[in-house]
């Protein structure tokens, strides 16, 4: 039987994923927020190749990998870590291949750096690329002016940065400053922002409804020197 993929293959537009020469679908697929594995194979059979088994490596959307394992060429793997010790990295990477029965990963992303790499966690990765476990090398990163210089060196083929419309900024500080050739593949993370675009609870939304919350009848404050200061425990919105 033909799968939408091969009977539409213009359904979903693909584009290539810079340096790396991978085609994907300019929209992948991430575990994180509860995509179900039978979603993911819906989605893979309409185009998604991207697929994002990182932050919350779930159960279902693991088996669900396991189901597309006899097309594993027809998609892009990326499994991360957060680790930020060097000897844990080896570790984090084959025991999730081991979990999913794969003897590699597309991507391995690093994950929420918004400083420079330390050396011997690059090290570390470019060790596991050496031994065929990883194609390829990339980095998530909240730092918007960090990501163009990420982009302009040869360490990572992959760069992952938050953009959506609750976090703009991107436009101006980090498209016009890409490299013209030879660049990363640029991916940005939470177009939905955690779901909080699609009216969706977010925890930063409970946060900001405590503080709201937080009146003079539970607070106490008190000026000194002109200044107030409150015994309210410190909210983060």
């Amino acid at each position: 039987m033909t799968s939408a993929w091969e009977a539409e293959p213009d359904r979903f537009k693909r584009t290539v994923l810079g340096r790396t020469g991978l085609q994907v679908g300019r929209l992948g697929v991430a575990a994180s927020y509860g995509v179900p594995g039978t979603a993911l194979e819906w989605a893979f059979e309409r185009g998604v190749n991207y697929i994002y088994w990182g932050s919350r490596r779930s159960e279902s959307f693991g088996d669900g990998l396991k189901n597309l394992r006899a097309k594993r060429e027809r998609f892009a793997l990326v499994i991360e870590s957060y680790t930020r010790a060097a000897s844990l990295l080896s570790w984090s990477l084959e025991r999730a291949l081991r979990k999913l029965s794969f003897e590699y990963t597309d991507v391995l992303l690093l994950g929420l750096w918004n400083k420079p790499v330390s050396p011997r966690i690059l090290d570390a990765a470019r060790q596991l690329r050496a031994r065929g476990l990883v194609r390829f090398l990339g980095v998530s990163t909240h730092k918007r002016t960090l990501a163009p210089q990420i982009a302009a060196g040869r360490d990572f083929d992959v760069v992952h940065f938050r953009y959506n419309a609750a976090h703009p900024g991107a436009e101006k500080e980090i498209f016009p400053e890409l490299p013209r050739a030879d660049r990363p593949g640029m991916v940005s993370f939470t177009a939905t922002s955690w779901g909080q675009l699609l009216g969706q609870p977010t925890l930063q939304g409970r946060l900001t409804r405590a503080k709201l919350a937080a009146t003079t009848s539970n607070c106490t404050t008190t000026g000194r020197s002109g200044s107030l200061q409150s015994s309210c425990p410190p909210v983060i919105p």
